[in-house]
């Protein structure tokens, strides 16, 4: 569990429900736990399966998922997504489909997922009268940063499938903002990563392979460089979203307002666990040349403005807490167990 202060959220949001679209993934997980934690009454839409799972909410604590008005469901439906967020106040959308590699393969599937899902979310707030609806975007809407640091007014460019389809989902989101009055804001958080993620993102697979005894590590290019932003406070900069006066109709970034190459990480992770990694370059997980984000580096001086936010895991000083977190949850041999270290995971 992440300790994650929501206390003044919790003063604004009381007597109110927040939807979590997303609820059993990553960062949606701890996004519903603290919310729960701080009191606030909260409604979980879980993806619907035969084996009736809330994904990583099943594995809160009792009391959490006690606490929790689970709704399972679909985005994609236009009728249970209304359901979903009758009689909620504010809904946090974070429910989409993320991997870069099998938007490649599979890109109608982000379509459905990510711009009718969240044009499904839009309709049913206008229709419902909900009062605030925070977007999840992605830093990748950006692609390779022109100038840095990268401000929310950089350019947009979608350079795979999947971020196209986010450029997508924010330009909707804002368009019923300007169309209709709709009470939206795009949070765009940048390369969150911590207990829970998946291992199709860089640092989890790192952390995988080398606690599971491999010492050559499989990656794709190494040279490009990322804004790693801890899970905590990426929740912190949703929580603020879900609160903070006068933000309907801007986007906003929540990144560690730091970069570093994908090798550097590694060694980072390497000497924190307190091995040596060689890298070895796997052809199948290099992106197409001209797809490659070359550089992500956050400008989060609107964040400080308007949501009064800033990253508490910043920098690289703070990259390594987060690190070091993220290495002891992964640590746990039954967290372990549940990832294939030796595929590579699309």
């Amino acid at each position: 569990m992440i300790n994650i202060d929501l206390s003044r959220e919790a003063t604004v949001l009381r007597g109110k429900r927040v939807l979590v679209t997303g609820a059993d993934g990553f960062i949606g997980s701890h996004l519903t736990e603290a919310l729960v934690r701080a009191g606030i009454n909260v409604r979980a839409f879980v993806f619907y399966n035969a084996f009736n799972s809330w994904g990583w909410l099943d594995t809160a604590d009792r009391d959490i998922r006690d606490s929790l008005d689970v709704f399972a469901g679909d985005v994609r439906d236009q009728g249970g997504v209304r359901a979903a967020m009758r009689d909620c106040d504010v809904v946090l959308h974070l429910a989409a489909l993320i991997s870069i590699p099998f938007s490649y393969h599979s890109p109608e599937a982000f379509v459905d997922t990510n711009i009718k899902g969240t044009l499904n979310v839009l309709e049913a707030a206008r229709a419902l009268g909900t009062e605030r609806v925070v977007v999840t975007s992605t830093s990748e809407v950006y692609g390779t940063a022109q100038v840095v640091p990268i401000t929310e007014a950089h350019p947009l460019q979608g350079q795979s499938p999947y971020a196209a389809t986010k450029i997508g989902a924010d330009q909707i989101a804002l368009s019923y903002h300007r169309a209709f009055g709709t009470p939206v804001v795009v949070l765009r958080p940048f390369n969150t990563y911590g207990p829970r993620q998946s291992a199709r993102a860089v640092i989890p697979t790192v952390i995988t392979q080398l606690l599971a005894g491999e010492r050559r590590i499989k990656l794709g290019a190494t040279h490009p460089t990322r804004d790693f932003s801890f899970v905590a406070d990426t929740v912190r900069g949703f929580s603020r979203a879900a609160v903070a006066e006068n933000i309907f109709g801007e986007v906003i970034n929540v990144g560690s307002g730091f970069e570093i190459s994908v090798a550097e990480t590694v060694t980072a992770i390497a000497e924190a666990i307190g091995v040596e990694a060689e890298i070895v370059t796997d052809d199948i997980r290099l992106r197409p040349a001209a797809s490659e984000v070359e550089r992500l580096f956050a400008g989060i001086e609107k964040a400080g403005e308007k949501l009064q936010w800033q990253p508490l895991y910043g920098k690289r000083d703070g990259m390594i807490r987060g690190l070091r977190e993220t290495i002891a949850w992964f640590s746990d041999p039954a967290n372990l167990a549940r990832y294939k270290h030796d595929r590579y995971n699309i």
